[in-house]
């Protein structure tokens, strides 16, 4: 198995790839894995948050270029297939995900970092989307890439290939807070904790509408939010919420 979960009391599940002799090379085989502990992961109602991490010398150093050398054309296809579902399986399904990233993340292993709803790195972290440097565009990761930290910061990432390290990386808004690595650990699931803590459905409910809208013009936007949020005040938790807030007690949510 190239992936292992672990459930935490509280509903945080801690999602780890397993492969450091590899440095986490996304194989289909693991991506496989990987959309397959999302998934199953996600089903159970008790779930409220995932941490991805990495064992070994790297979060994720990307694609496995050696399979990739023995792929012919369809071999190829469907290697970014599989890398595209991953991605999107990390952004539909209702529980935020945490990239914890103790060292190197490149390629698609920083196309990871960057799809996550939420990433916290450790100080010696570093990242990278090299593929220009071996003839093969980082074009996929572009994608996430662009959408974390904008064009002409993810243009040069892609142009160079070059590294950036964790404190630019929390500058650019590519991960969220640098820590120290002894506390690495322990941080992401103290923030996947305080998002637990919240209305399981309300916060699945406001990870749909964040991605539906980020992308469309303002006033589609507003269109768009203003409706699930009148829906939202009608929900059961929603009213618990305002109750609990407005009784200075603790909210005890229904899902």
């Amino acid at each position: 198995m190239n992936v292992s979960t672990e459930s935490l009391p509280g509903g945080v599940v801690v999602v780890t790839m397993a492969r450091p002799e590899k440095r986490n090379a996304l194989s289909l085989a693991m991506m496989r894995e990987l959309i397959a502990a999302f998934r199953d992961g996600s089903a159970p109602k008790a779930t409220r948050a995932f941490v991805l991490r990495g064992e070994g010398p790297a979060f994720s150093a990307g694609h496995d270029l050696r399979e990739m050398q023995c792929a012919d054309a369809a071999g190829h296809v469907e290697i970014f297939d599989v890398c595209v579902d991953l991605m999107e399986t990390i952004q539909s399904i209702p529980q935020p995900v945490i990239a914890e990233v103790a060292t190197i993340a490149t390629a698609a292993g920083c196309q990871l970092v960057a799809t996550c709803d939420l990433a916290i790195a450790a100080e010696e972290a570093r990242f990278a989307t090299p593929g220009v440097r071996i003839g093969l565009f980082c074009t996929t990761p572009m994608v996430a890439l662009t959408r974390a930290i904008g064009r002409k910061r993810a243009m040069e990432m892609l142009l160079t290939g070059d590294f950036i390290d964790a404190p630019t990386a929390e500058r650019w808004g590519l991960v969220n807070h640098v820590v120290p690595a002894g506390r690495l650990h322990d941080e992401s699931l103290a923030l996947a904790g305080r998002i637990a803590a919240s209305s399981g459905e309300t916060v699945a409910l406001g990870k749909a509408a964040y991605y539906r809208q980020i992308d469309l013009p303002q006033a589609e936007a507003y269109a768009y939010a203003k409706g699930v949020m009148a829906g939202n005040a009608g929900m059961e938790d929603a009213a618990e919420g305002i109750a609990a807030f407005v009784e200075k007690r603790p909210p005890k949510w229904h899902s």
